[in-house]
């Protein structure tokens, strides 16, 4: 079954969808899913990883919502703290209506970068944390959306914009929010044991370097997926992916 439905708070309205089966209205288990940047809740791959994960564990909960400025969203204009609200607002569902006793996350690219930056500025409400080639650098990856006449023109506080499927205004303040929030500075020691990170060998958006990296610094598990790219468009390898990540979160069962 899947629902859409806004959250709203703070005259925000945050758009999800969840997945889950029979007509249950609480679940003990929630996994809640990110997209990248550009992308949306609605991609084939969210769904894909949304039905396999309720097929395994049936008890279990889906949510996929989209980021600001994203998907069905209706903010113009990206903001990392905006960005930190809508996840706040997402896990507080979660525990309150869902009645959520574990949360999971699974989180790709842009959306792992903010679920790190979540985990270390606010806290960590996640029993397990898996991310799919995560942008660890996402300062300078942000960086290469912009030629030199765009960058002066935010130095000289003009907004441009942005995106793929859907443009979005950014101004200077992005960039130096993305540098203040270097998630490498930050240590994950604590949390390690329960994340995992896995990053294509062919990703040209986010090297895989910097999540190797960032994962022996961390001792974090990471699996590098021979041949993937940055969207896993091979679906073989999403696949395995998704089983991975799937089997991953089979800790936390409840007993």
């Amino acid at each position: 079954m899947e629902k859409d439905f806004s959250i709203n708070e703070e005259g925000y309205s945050v758009r999800c969808r969840l997945f889950h089966q029979g007509h249950a209205r609480t679940f003990k288990r929630v996994v809640i899913c990110t997209h990248g940047f550009g992308s949306n809740k609605d991609k084939p791959n969210i769904t894909r990883f949304a039905e396999k994960e309720i097929a395994k564990y049936k008890n279990d909960a889906v949510l996929a919502f989209d980021w600001p400025c994203h998907g069905q969203d209706a903010r113009k204009k990206l903001e990392l703290d905006e960005c930190m609200k809508y996840l706040t607002f997402v896990v507080n569902y979660c525990k309150n209506e869902l009645k959520a006793e574990k949360l999971f996350i699974y989180s790709v690219s842009f959306g792992g970068y903010l679920t790190l930056k979540y985990m270390a500025e606010i806290g960590n409400p996640f029993t397990r944390v898996a991310l799919r080639c995560p942008g660890i650098q996402m300062y300078k990856l942000m960086l290469n959306n912009f030629d030199e006449e765009n960058l002066k023109k935010l130095a000289k506080g003009k907004e441009i914009s942005i995106g793929f499927d859907r443009k979005m205004k950014v101004d200077q303040k992005l960039l130096d929010d993305l540098k203040k929030s270097d998630i490498t500075k930050y240590e994950y020691f604590d949390w390690a044991d329960d994340m995992l990170i896995l990053h294509g060998t062919e990703d040209t958006m986010a090297p895989i370097e910097d999540s190797r990296e960032f994962a022996e610094n961390n001792v974090i598990e990471f699996i590098p997926v021979e041949g993937a790219d940055h969207p896993f468009r091979d679906q073989k390898l999403m696949d395995y992916a998704i089983h991975t990540i799937i089997e991953f979160f089979s800790d936390g069962l409840p007993s």
